[in-house]
């Protein structure tokens, strides 16, 4: 007996389904996408819990025929293609005819639709147990479907299905792609009857990336226009300043389609090379027409992966595009003091002009180092210092402060071997002791009991505005004081907790965000509350940051925000603690004291003394803080010794 079996036909729908319908989002895709092709001016997009349970999509545009109604809902009917020779050049965004059987297959379908010609409308109900009801009913021109509970007959897919808000996020999105792909298309979202989203339809596509993004992206954008070999772009680019952390709003469009393409993903940020930080990526919306039989869209159901017959074309058009309008957008800014006009004095007769004497001129090498301020108190930290050190990390002085001297009189300045050495680390200069020379050292009894003596470290200066240079015996220390400053901090973070560190802002920072990472900061909120960012939802894809850690400047609220966002979309799935260890490395990344940063002598010097006593000896990303340099090397080089 034979073991092929013929699946019946409801079942080879379900199968069928599983590869066009994955959700909720899925659906309204499909939808969307037909609401276009029938040349809709306006589609309105409704869902209620998610989508999961009421999901209805209305436009305006052709309707369909009473005779063509029970076609629609055929595997393999469509209208936008006939032939095989269509498939070479497809001008539509759906054609494969699969959409509305794999749609009535896994839910509960309701259509009401009317033709231009038409006097009545046709109402028509569907299922996976077949047709219910076909019957004539008023309604405007255009197309209205309603799915209610989507995979209600296969209950293994709907357990896959994320929580509501993470759903609705999905379709949200995906209204977001259609409004921007389509500007002379006016879209409203709502959302559990709530509108989060209009469009003005008015064909700029400025005016639709306002509605979806917001004033503060839309401003930091610059405007494409170019064309090349027969390629046409045109779109917005963000300015370098304005670059995120991540590529989630990197917008490609062709021929009206949003799809990912790494041709051009590329492109762009090789265009962008020169102009961003390091770890920024640009982001953008653009728009791409090109000749349809020179790109294939029949790579997968989703039609979100395209192939090009000739990649090249598409990189240049883009590269040399986005460089265009970069050397014409990306202009400096322009600081203007309007204060000088106002505060200028009125010309006045017999007025006598009094000049006060300057102060004592600086000495040449005095102006190399700034003044160093006076030492606290101990027993409290120096807030305004750009290394957050304690005053008990300063050297002792003697009142007056003295002067910071150049690098070779850092003698006076000694770095202790051991925690029990604090209390004798950088010694009170004596009277006798010439300011910038060295002096003698003091050593523990019990230590030199139980070793020789060892010449303690001696702060040498600065390379490169990023390596502190300390002399310890017969080696040379150097130390990377960003990597020592960033394992201070997370193991500061890590050990007393976000919370400690968490103030208040005076004016919250709005962050605009893609919509999966929106959902996945809204179901993160608890976690990122533990490393001291208290954010609140503000609807349409922005959150608002009401506090964060106090070691944050202001400017680096948005873009941490942006890069949680970022991790927390991509790492759904890790644990717990490990999110929340990667939280305290970006927050104390970010806060840590950057290379090239102005650091006084004496933050040097307690920063290399923190370095010693906490034994730090990698960041938390695995690097190196330090490495030696033995005198015995350095004397090789020369020539000293074989």
């Amino acid at each position: 007996m034979g073991k092929i079996n013929v699946l019946e036909k409801h079942v080879a729908e379900l199968i069928a389904a599983g590869e066009v319908v994955e959700r909720p989002a899925s659906v309204a895709k499909e939808l969307v996408e037909n609401a276009v092709d029938a040349g809709a001016t306006g589609v309105t997009v409704e869902i209620r819990n998610g989508g999961t349970t009421f999901l209805r999509v209305a436009d305006d545009g052709c309707g369909i025929a009473r005779e063509d109604v029970p076609l629609a809902f055929l595997s393999h009917a469509t209208s936008k293609i006939s032939g095989r020779e269509d498939l070479d050049s497809i001008a539509t965004l759906g054609f494969r005819g699969e959409a509305l059987a794999s749609v009535a297959a896994v839910g509960r379908v309701e259509l009401l639709t009317r033709t231009a010609e038409e006097l009545a409308g046709t109402h028509y109900v569907i299922d996976g147990e077949g047709e219910h009801i076909c019957e004539d009913a008023g309604c405007p021109k255009g197309t209205t479907f309603v799915v209610r509970d989507l995979f209600y007959n296969t209950p293994a897919r709907m357990k896959f299905l994320k929580k509501d808000v993470t759903e609705g996020n999905a379709v949200a999105a995906v209204v977001d792609k259609a409004a921007l792909s389509h500007p002379e298309v006016s879209f409203r979202f709502l959302r559990d009857g709530r509108e989060t989203l209009h469009t003005p339809g008015d064909g700029r596509v400025k005016s639709a990336v306002y509605a979806v993004y917001g004033k503060e992206f839309t401003s930091g954008m610059i405007p494409v226009e170019y064309e090349l070999n027969g390629i046409k772009l045109s779109g917005f680019v963000c300015k370098p300043s304005a670059a995120r952390p991540n590529r989630s709003m990197q917008n490609f469009f062709i021929n009206g389609r949003y799809v990912r393409t790494r041709t051009a993903s590329v492109a762009l940020e090789e265009a962008f090379k020169g102009s961003l930080m390091v770890g920024k990526i640009p982001s953008c919306v653009l728009h791409l027409r090109i000749p349809f039989g020179t790109v294939d869209v029949n790579v997968h159901p989703t039609k979100l992966e395209v192939r090009f017959i000739n990649e090249k074309p598409v990189f240049d058009a883009v590269y040399h595009g986005v460089k265009t309008a970069l050397n014409r957008g990306d202009t400096p800014t322009v600081l203007s003091l309007h204060g000088e006009s106002r505060t200028q004095l009125p010309s006045v007769p017999n007025a006598v002009q009094i000049r006060f004497p300057a102060g004592p001129e600086e000495k040449p090498e005095d102006a190399r180092f700034p003044r160093v301020p006076p030492v606290r108190e101990k027993s409290y930290a120096v807030n305004d210092s750009a290394c957050d050190i304690e005053a008990d990390d300063l050297p002792e002085v003697s009142a007056p402060a003295p002067r910071a001297v150049p690098a070779s009189g850092f003698g006076a300045m000694t770095v202790s071997k051991r925690p029990e050495e604090a209390a004798d680390s950088f010694p009170a200069a004596a009277p006798e002791r010439v300011e910038g020379t060295p002096g003698p050292v003091s050593v523990p009894a019990a230590q030199a009991r139980e070793e020789a003596p060892e010449e303690p470290e001696r702060l040498l200066g600065e390379a490169f505005g990023t390596y502190i240079v300390l002399e310890r015996g017969e080696c040379l220390v150097f130390v990377d004081k960003h990597a020592a400053h960033e394992r201070m901090l997370y193991e500061k973070l890590k050990n007393e907790g976000g919370n400690a560190f968490c103030q208040m802002l005076l004016e919250p920072v709005p962050v605009t965000l893609e919509k999966n990472e929106y959902s996945a900061v809204l179901e993160s909120l608890g976690l990122c509350r533990q490393a001291g960012f208290e954010l609140e939802d503000f609807g349409g894809g922005t959150v608002l940051v009401r506090s964060a850690p106090m070691i944050l400047n202001d400017g680096d609220i948005s873009g941490a925000v942006m890069e949680i966002a970022g991790y927390l979309a991509e790492n759904k799935n890790d644990l717990t603690t490990r999110k929340i260890d990667w939280l305290y490395h970006n927050v104390a990344c970010r806060a840590a004291v950057k290379a090239g940063d102005n650091t006084s002598p004496m933050e040097l010097a307690a920063l290399a003394r923190r370095v010693e006593r906490e034994d730090v000896r990698y960041c938390p990303h695995g690097r190196p803080v330090s490495f030696l340099l033995r005198k015995k090397d350095l004397e090789r080089q020369f020539g000293r010794i074989q």
